[in-house]
């Protein structure tokens, strides 16, 4: 069987236990992510971060760190990052005299937001977060607010160039999301199913440009929990369509596509059908994701995780499944390939130092 480690998984607590350890030595584990109550002090998340690689040097150790009040990192040092929007506004502030300023400065405090972000996070051991937002502020969605830059295409890219960069200076790849977008759907994809009505011209002209425009720098894509009813009545991130024809095929992209939360409400409901855990794992497999996450599955004994490694190891000795080679490549192009400066190196260095105060 060809190794294809397609599964990111989460913890209950701050340490391992004898479960966690088991799941993440499993070899259809491929990563896993973190969350707040994972999250105790630097020194804890440090040695949790260590336990984890000593596992599986190769595990991919993820986190949903955008800045704002998507952060889950935010005491013992950890610095606060403003929400995408602020650095949207910046864009805006000209200082007098001084036209484009305003695009100036917003793009570097971006790349200062970057290169704070990923360098604290790989300090301790984090190799990868979820960012950036690429969605369009359209005023709709709650849920995306204030995560987006900005509701213009434009800005949106360039100042998703200006973080993509900063996280590269500290040794990190990226994530755009929600592709094709989230940002014109009012519906919260965590509870309930979006449905965007509008034609693929119309998305491939406003939410979805980033895409192609940022194509040479994005290292990973996450698809939207959403139904674009115009173009397939499944959501884009079980869509071959949107997967394959139109992210792959029309717009070009080689670097790895992750499933958003698998066990959202929402999530799971294809064309009417109510899927299991599994099945959403397999059908986001076969739709063309490289990585699926299942989020907050471990409270408790567990149990949800191991029926999907079990039934995903099943389909793949069946040949319901079949491992992908290439994804696995994609899904190790993730982990970071520099060697991270340890915390007191971090903050004593002028880049960083430098950094900090554009943020201020």
């Amino acid at each position: 069987m060809t190794l294809h480690a397609p599964l990111i998984l989460d913890i209950a607590g701050t340490t391992l236990s004898a479960d966690d350890r088991r799941r993440l030595a499993h070899p259809l584990t491929g990563g896993m992510i973190l969350f707040g109550r994972n999250w105790h002090s630097r020194a804890q998340l440090s040695d949790l971060c260590a336990e984890i690689k000593s596992i599986r040097a190769d595990l991919l150790i993820a986190v949903d760190h955008e800045g704002g009040r998507v952060q889950r990192f935010r005491t013992d040092g950890f610095t606060h990052l403003p929400p995408m929007r602020a650095l949207g506004e910046l864009w805006a502030q000209d200082e007098q005299g001084l036209p484009g300023s305003g695009v100036l400065m917003a793009c570097e405090a971006a790349t200062s937001v970057g290169f704070v972000l990923a360098s604290e996070l790989r300090a301790c051991g984090v190799d990868f977060s979820f960012t950036p937002v690429l969605d369009l502020d359209h005023g709709e969605s709650g849920v995306i607010g204030d995560r987006a830059f900005a509701r213009d295409p434009r800005v949106v890219s360039l100042l998703a160039r200006s973080l993509m960069q900063g996280l590269l200076q500290a040794g990190m790849g990226n994530c755009g999301k929600h592709f094709p977008g989230h940002g014109a759907v009012k519906a919260d994809s965590h509870v309930a199913l979006p449905v965007d009505k509008r034609s693929l011209k119309a998305i491939l002209a406003d939410d979805a440009l980033p895409y192609p425009w940022l194509g040479s720098v994005l290292t990973a894509v996450m698809p939207a929990h959403v139904v674009y009813s115009r173009v397939d009545a499944r959501p884009a991130g079980f869509s071959k369509h949107w997967l394959q024809d139109i992210l792959r095929g029309q717009l070009g992209f080689r670097g790895a596509v992750i499933s958003d939360d698998l066990s959202m409400a929402a999530a799971r409901q294809v064309q009417g059908q109510s899927l299991s855990y599994a099945e959403a794992v397999r059908a986001a497999l076969e739709a063309g994701c490289d990585l699926t996450l299942l989020c907050n599955r471990s409270v408790g004994d567990g149990a949800e995780l191991d029926t999907v490694l079990d039934a995903l190891a099943e389909a793949a000795v069946k040949g319901h499944w079949h491992p992908n080679e290439v994804s696995e490549q994609r899904r190790l192009a993730l982990l970071p390939t520099a060697v991270a400066r340890d915390w007191e190196t971090l903050v004593r260095s002028a880049d960083y130092m430098r950094a900090l105060d554009l943020l201020t």
